[in-house]
C-alpha cells in the first residue's frame, strides 16, 4: 500500500549527494539506518520505533530509495505507523510505501527500483546497518546488480551542518551541561553513582532529551559505570553524558566536588582546560584537520599531567564520531580521512581531555566546536571548573 507525499524540494543538497555518488560510482541508494534516515527525510523519526528496532518475529526497517539526478523519484518505505505522522506532517518525497518486515520493506523498495527503471548496477547500502535477510532479498531480486557499501558518501553528506541542524546541536549542549548542573547542585554526600545517573536521565527527559548514557567516576576510582558507590565528602565527581534532542547528540563531560578543591585538583583541572584551549584555538575554516591534534598535543607535552592524560577529537551530529574524522588511532576504528584536508565551515568537532590520575581520580573535560565563517563556537561552554555538590540544599 502507498500513500502519497507532498512532492516539494530536498531537505538536503541534492547536487552534493548526486557528485558524492558519482565519486563513489553508485546509481541508486538503499538508505536503511534511522540517522540517515532522518537526514534524507528532513527530521522525520517514525515515533513508534524510536527505541525499538525488534517488531515480532523481525525488525523495523526503514528504506529511502535515492537515485543520482533523480531526486524527484525518491521514495520512503517505512511501516504503516508512520502514516499517521505523513498525516500531520507530510514527508516531502513524492511517495511513502508501507511496509512491515525487514524482507517486506526490501522486497517493496527493489520493486518500486525495478518499475522506475532507474540505472541500478551499482546500488548503494550502508552495510553495518543493512540486516542479512532483508540484503539477500535484494541480492536474489536485483542479481545483476552490484552492492556497495554507502556509509561514506552519506557521511560526506552529512559533514557540513546546516544552520538548523546547529540550531538542534546547540540546544542538546546547552541542556544536557544545565541537566549535569541541576544533578550535582541537588545530590550530596551519600548518593550513589546509580542514583546520579538516573537523577541524570530524569533531568534530561525533563528537558526534552532522549537520554542515552552517563559515564560517571567519583573518589579516585576511574570506573565509569553506574553502581553502588558513593560519592562522599572530598570525592572529585566526572559526569559525562550524552543527550539526544531531535536526532542530534549533546556530549560533553563536566566535573564536580562535594566541599572545597584543593590546589592541586584546580591546577589538574588547569591543565586539562589549557589542552582543550589549545586544541580550539586552531579550529576554523581552512586549518587542516590534524592541526588539532598537533597544538593540543604540544601543549599536553609541556604537561606535568602527560603521562595519565589522553586527548581526543571527533566529528559530532546524528552520530557520535562521524566526519570529520581527525585521527587513525583513536577509540573507534576508522581512517584520519580528514586529518590531512581542511575543515570546513559548518562542521562539528568533540574536544575531549582525560586524565585518569593515580591518586585523585578521573578528570575530565568534553566540549562541542562548531566551525564557523569567523574561527569556532563552544556549544554548553559553562560550569567549566570545580561545580560544589549539593548546594541546592544548602
Amino acid at each position: 500500500m502507498s500513500t502519497a507525499a507532498v512532492s516539494r524540494p530536498a531537505p538536503f543538497d541534492t547536487g552534493r549527494l548526486d557528485a558524492l555518488m558519482d565519486k563513489a560510482n553508485i546509481d541508486v541508494l538503499l538508505v536503511t539506518s534511522k540517522h540517515n534516515v532522518q537526514y534524507l527525510l528532513g527530521g522525520h523519526r517514525a515515533f513508534f520505533f524510536d527505541y525499538m528496532d525488534a517488531f515480532g518475529t523481525s525488525r523495523y526497517l526503514p528504506v529511502v530509495v535515492y537515485a543520482k539526478g533523480q531526486a524527484d523519484k525518491t521514495i520512503y518505505v517505512g511501516h504503516g505507523m508512520e502514516g499517521y505522522q505523513n498525516a500531520v506532517k507530510p514527508l516531502w518525497v513524492p511517495e511513502f510505501i508501507k511496509g512491515a518486515t525487514s524482507i517486506d520493506s526490501m522486497e517493496k523498495a527493489v520493486a518500486y527500483v525495478k518499475k522506475s527503471g532507474v540505472k541500478a548496477k551499482r546500488i548503494g547500502v550502508e552495510m553495518p546497518f543493512l540486516p542479512l535477510d532483508a540484503a539477500d532479498a535484494l541480492r536474489r531480486e536485483m542479481p545483476h546488480s552490484e552492492l556497495v557499501d554507502s556509509v561514506f558518501t552519506l557521511e560526506r553528506l552529512r559533514a557540513r551542518k546546516t544552520a538548523d541542524e546547529l540550531a538542534v546541536l546547540k540546544q542538546a549542549s546547552e541542556k544536557v551541561i544545565a541537566c549535569m548542573l541541576a544533578v550535582i547542585a541537588n545530590h550530596g554526600p551519600g548518593t550513589t553513582k546509580q542514583e546520579l545517573a538516573d537523577a541524570l536521565k530524569r533531568e534530561e527527559v525533563n528537558r526534552g532529551l532522549t537520554f542515552e548514557y552517563c559515564l560517571v567516576a567519583c573518589g579516585t576510582s576511574h570506573n565509569r559505570a553506574p553502581s553502588p558507590q558513593r560519592w562522599e565528602q572530598g570525592d572529585v565527581l566526572s559526569l559525562d553524558s550524552g543527550g539526544n534532542y531531535n536526532g542530534y547528540i549533546g556530549d560533553l563531560a563536566r566535573m564536580a566536588i562535594l566541599g572545597e578543591p584543593d590546589a592541586e585538583l584546580e591546577d589538574l583541572l588547569g591543565e586539562i582546560e589549557a589542552v582543550q584551549r589549545a586544541a580550539f584555538s586552531v579550529i576554523k575554516p581552512g586549518v587542516i584537520g590534524g592541526e588539532i591534534y598537533t597544538v593540543a598535543e604540544e601543549r599536553l607535552k609541556k604537561s606535568k599531567i602527560k603521562d595519565h592524560t589522553d586527548f581526543l577529537a571527533h566529528g559530532m551530529g546524528l552520530v557520535t564520531h562521524e566526519a570529520p574524522r581527525l585521527t587513525g588511532t583513536g577509540p573507534v576504528r576508522y581512517d584520519g580521512y580528514d586529518a590531512d584536508k581542511a575543515l570546513e565551515e559548518g562542521m562539528v568537532v568533540s574536544v575531549e581531555t582525560t586524565l585518569q590520575h593515580p591518586t585523585r581520580g578521573f578528570i575530565k573535560l568534553e566540549d562541542t566546536v562548531v566551525i564557523t565563517a569567523k574561527g569556532h563556537e563552544v556549544y554548553g561552554e559553562g560550569a567549566r571548573g570545580w561545580n560544589r555538590g549539593g548546594t541546592s540544599a544548602k
